[in-house]
């Protein structure tokens, strides 16, 4: 765990693929551009820099997906200012759920979160969108969306978006939360701002070359559902689909795992319990 801010890869060479990608799709296929990424964005010191830059090559619209540990720093607000959308993490309304669901940086406070999104919704004039994940049994009950309800509050977003763990967890307690959970979150939550459920979507790997490297660049940051992958490959013959997993497995890069009755493609490097 880290809380240093530096370049943790090349700015110009992350800009320079940006502009690549923009210039090898049509205009309006592209909604947004979003920094993400396996760990956190805003501890790469050169963010702001790079949304300037990509601000500078078109007008589609800068997104920054954030758990918000940083808000609290003078200097990542004054990066993510720039961005059109920032979507903050907030899971929790209490210092104790907040580090058994976040597990932060030690000496990181729930307290020094809420006050940090809180002086950024004061300096910031985009669209505030807060994310919460909705983990069944533990912050899907009443008391607990009480005390998110009354956090949120405080801090005035434009919008609370519903996140389920659809995806391998990395503990086997952590489950989705189901539709009476999330019918009760859309209710103590909808009164704070407006609540957008759970969203699906595909991934395009069209403009990669080798399409394994890709699926490799994505499951680096999170697994990958196996009827995704074949969803991505659906251009190519059955047999083709059928060596590129098996290459997949064989690179040593990968690995599948079982989750909620489904196969997930995962790096080797994650751990689940």
């Amino acid at each position: 765990m880290t809380n240093e801010r530096r370049d943790y890869f090349p700015p110009d060479e992350i800009v320079g693929e940006v502009k690549v990608s923009i210039e090898s799709h049509e205009p309006g296929e592209i909604d947004w551009i979003t920094f993400a990424g396996s760990g956190e964005p805003t501890l790469h010191v050169s963010l702001g820099r790079m949304i300037e830059q990509i601000k500078g090559l078109t007008d589609i619209p800068v997104a920054v997906i954030t758990n918000g540990a940083l808000l609290y720093q003078p200097e990542v607000r004054k990066d993510l200012i720039q961005a059109d959308a920032v979507l903050p993490s907030l899971d929790a309304g209490s210092e104790a759920l907040y580090r058994k669901i976040n597990r932060p940086w030690p000496e990181l406070t729930f307290e020094r979160v809420v006050s940090g999104l809180t002086t950024f919704r004061r300096e910031y004039t985009g669209k505030l969108w807060i994310e919460v994940m909705l983990i069944k049994g533990v912050n899907d009950t009443e008391p607990a969306l009480k005390d998110l309800a009354r956090v949120i509050n405080g801090i005035g977003p434009d919008e609370v978006h519903l996140n389920l763990p659809i995806r391998p967890p990395s503990e086997p307690w952590v489950n989705p939360s189901g539709e009476e959970g999330l019918a009760r979150a859309r209710t103590m939550l909808g009164g704070v701002a407006k609540v957008v459920p759970p969203a699906g979507g595909v991934f395009d790997l069209s403009t990669y070359d080798d399409v394994m490297d890709a699926v490799i660049g994505v499951i680096t940051r999170h697994p990958m559902l196996e009827e995704e992958i074949l969803q991505t490959l659906k251009r190519w013959t059955p047999g083709q689909v059928e060596d590129a997993l098996a290459r997949l497995s064989e690179s040593g890069k990968a690995k599948v795992v079982s989750r909620y009755g489904k196969r997930f493609w995962s790096c080797t490097s994650a751990k689940y319990a």
